[in-house]
């Protein structure tokens, strides 16, 4: 039966035990997020209460687990990110650009995801700005914002970087504005083949330092012979890199951008039901033209291919590189309005709302906010809620495996 509000929180919370019994444990992070997820919005992370100054009214709002790869935490996340990031966008044409790792290389990925999807990183960055820096290209000094993601529509593990990049840049001397020509940004062609030679660089360069870890099928690769015959069966495919031509300026640009920074593997909003022997949820099939369907997976499959998307702790999934990287973004973005006679956005206004980390207490300013019963009076904070626990509920135990 379908259910209205069916959330993924919910699916791994009912499936739990089945899942423990089939699958062969979990890393740690798994572990720590399947925890976070199933805790966001629950007594166990604790909260406060609020009344209502003028009809009394009363109601609970629980912490969230400000996980990144809750569904639940991603709303407001995304709208703090944009509202600051907003700042940092040119009034231009933006192109958004996609390299894709080939799929013979995504088992190595999940088995060393932190090191692969790094090089994927910087394989990607060194191509967009040597390419763009090529007088027979572009020509100049360009700047942009990348995303990873790690999945495809129907949750299989599909490493791939989102680069949202102003269609031009600086003159190398920094006395001009380039722009590219209209409805193109850079060859694909060539940005592909550029991206498939220094990723398997990066990537043997991580091997001889002995970075990268084999288990499984993947054992034999620990024989440096099979390791480089991989490396030229890669070398000899066609590795694809998607560019979007260039479109609207930086309003069209930040609502574009709000699709890829904060999502996650799967909303909750895709979920259509769970029953004891299927999850099924939409997904859209690009090879159809984007026609949407509904897939059905074993409720321990979907919760296996959910979990292949958690990133190892600390790893950044937002970078930013060329005239945008953090370390001198403010001097290029002010040289490049100077160029463009833009004037920089105004500074964004302070976020105020109740604190919302497990445990914490909202302040004064978590009172701002409307009684949902009587529209006239003001919520107040009257009781904090302590987490039930000091740490969060206990879920799978922790298995260290790669």
């Amino acid at each position: 039966m379908e259910r209205v509000g069916l959330e993924v929180a919910e699916i791994l919370r009912r499936f739990e035990g089945r899942y423990r019994q089939g699958s062969g444990g979990m890393s740690s992070q798994q572990a720590h997020v399947f925890r976070a997820l199933t805790a966001c919005r629950t007594a166990a992370l604790g909260g406060h209460v609020e009344a209502c100054d003028a009809c009394g009214h009363r109601q609970i709002a629980y912490n969230s687990c400000r996980n990144r790869h809750c569904p639940k935490c991603q709303g407001a996340a995304t709208a703090e990110w944009l509202e600051r990031e907003r700042r940092h966008l040119l009034d231009v044409p933006y192109s958004h650009v996609v390299f894709t790792l080939p799929q013979v290389l995504a088992p190595l990925a999940l088995q060393n995801p932190r090191v692969c999807y790094d090089l994927l990183f910087r394989a990607a960055a060194q191509t967009l700005l040597q390419i763009g820096a090529d007088p027979r290209h572009l020509g100049a000094r360009i700047g942009f914002i990348a995303v990873l993601h790690t999945w495809g529509q129907t949750l299989l593990h599909h490493p791939h970087v989102h680069c949202l990049v102003p269609a031009g840049g600086l003159s190398p001397d920094g006395t001009r504005w380039i722009s590219c020509r209209a409805g193109f940004f850079l060859p694909v062609r060539v940005l592909g083949a550029l991206f498939r030679g220094k990723y398997l660089a990066l990537l043997e360069q991580s091997y001889r330092q002995g970075r990268l870890v084999f288990h499984g099928r993947l054992r034999p690769l620990t024989d440096a012979g099979a390791f480089l015959v991989l490396l030229r069966e890669t070398r000899a495919r066609r590795w694809v890199v998607y560019a979007k031509p260039p479109f609207g300026g930086a309003e069209p640009a930040l609502k574009y951008l709000a699709r890829y920074t904060h999502r996650i593997a799967i909303s909750n909003s895709r979920l259509h039901s769970a029953t004891d022997t299927a999850v099924t949820f939409s997904w859209k099939d690009y090879h159809q033209t984007s026609r949407m369907r509904r897939m059905r997976l074993d409720p321990c499959e979907f919760i296996r291919r959910f979990l292949l998307h958690v990133l190892p702790r600390g790893f950044v999934r937002i970078r930013r590189y060329g005239l945008l990287a953090n370390c001198h973004r403010e001097p290029s973005l002010a040289r490049c309005r100077g160029l463009l006679r833009q004037e920089a956005p105004p500074p964004c206004e302070p976020q105020t709302g109740p604190a919302d980390e497990p445990g914490e207490e909202p302040g004064p300013e978590a009172k701002q906010k409307r009684c949902p019963l009587c529209q006239a009076g003001w919520m107040y904070v009257v009781e904090i809620l302590r987490p039930t626990s000091l740490h969060l509920p206990s879920g799978p135990r922790p298995i260290d495996s790669s």
